[in-house]
């Protein structure tokens, strides 16, 4: 990770070992004329990416074999009296999962929410909405 100049003002450019980044463009998140990235979307990222996987995993335990998760991860910052800070993650699932009863992949979703790694260790509350698409005909 490399930063030039102040938080509000500056830039830097961010890569990850995987090179999946390499020197992408990231910024504060508050300039939106830049065509960046910002730690509050790579949360979020990382926490949809973290949180479906789970999800699958515990629709496998259950006896289900999801067929597409989608999910969408919403960060909230807001300027509190400690500074900017992550207060609210929203969650928006939709899952394709043959067969499944809606209450079995609510309760699913539920415990993918509490174990999902991401949601443990984010100090934020994180809210969910779920829902099971139709099946496929």
């Amino acid at each position: 990770m490399l930063w030039l100049g102040t938080r509000e003002r500056g830039k830097g450019a961010i890569s990850t070992p995987s090179a999946v980044l390499k020197e992408a463009p990231y910024a504060s998140g508050h300039d939106k004329k830049r065509r960046s990235t910002s730690p509050p979307e790579l949360i979020a990222a990382a926490h949809a990416g973290s949180f479906s996987m789970t999800l699958a995993d515990e629709l496998a335990e259950a006896g289900y074999h999801p067929r597409q998760i989608d999910t969408i991860a919403t960060v909230t910052m807001e300027d509190i009296a400690a500074g900017w800070t992550m207060t609210q993650i929203h969650l928006d699932v939709i899952a394709t999962v043959p067969k499944a009863a809606q209450g079995d992949f609510i309760d699913a979703a539920l415990r993918a929410k509490a174990n999902c790694p991401i949601s443990r260790s984010l100090n934020a509350n994180i809210s969910m909405r779920a829902q099971l698409s139709p099946p496929i005909k």
